[in-house]
């Protein structure tokens, strides 16, 4: 299959001054993508707080590395913000770290594995979501990387961009009614697991 690319631009957001500005420019979107990513933990009992939070609509991923702002009060009022959907997969997860950083309610969330299963999908990592629905891979070479590290490399960039806007692509395809279960090429695979 060919390698997803994300085709919009890419905000780094690392000083607490940028935020709000950030912020703005999210509002103006009714539905963003979201995702999280927190660096790895290769020891027995080691835990790392979350490190970067990914909010994206079709052309434009901002990424907030939180690990360096914390969840300032512009991007704790759009998280719990309720006339706003976000997208996401594994977001109880994602809310249990969030907790850890900061105190808040997370608000108008739509968890994209609830989602899937209405189409007969039963895997649930986005990777195979995101395959069975497009025919295209979604590279995971990034995924165990060091999210704390100085500066975030160009790969590791692409990859935080395109978790959060794939969530928003396949909700957004979903909706319209472009997936049809029975035309995929896994969808005998589905049927077998069922």
């Amino acid at each position: 299959m060919p390698v997803v690319a994300f085709p919009g631009r890419i905000h780094i957001i690392d000083a607490v001054s940028q935020v709000k500005s950030a912020v703005s420019a999210l509002r103006t979107m009714p539905i963003v993508g979201f995702d999280t990513e927190t660096r790895p933990s290769f020891r027995r009992g080691e835990r790392h707080q979350m490190a970067l939070l990914q909010l994206s609509n079709e052309n434009d991923a901002f990424l907030f590395r939180i690990n360096r702002t914390g969840i300032p009060t512009p991007l704790k009022q759009y998280l719990e913000d309720k006339t706003i959907t976000k997208v996401g997969l594994s977001t109880n997860d994602d809310f249990h770290q969030l907790t850890r950083v900061c105190d808040m309610k997370p608000a108008a969330f739509i968890e994209l594995q609830q989602m899937v299963k209405q189409y007969h999908i039963t895997d649930m990592s986005l990777q195979k979501i995101y395959a069975i629905i497009f025919h295209q891979k979604i590279s995971k070479s990034q995924q165990l990387t060091n999210w704390e590290a100085p500066q975030l490399t160009e790969a590791q960039q692409r990859y935080a961009a395109i978790d959060a806007w794939a969530c928003l692509r396949i909700y957004n395809h979903l909706m319209a009614g472009n997936f049809i279960p029975q035309e995929s090429p896994f969808w005998h695979e589905v049927i077998e697991q069922d």
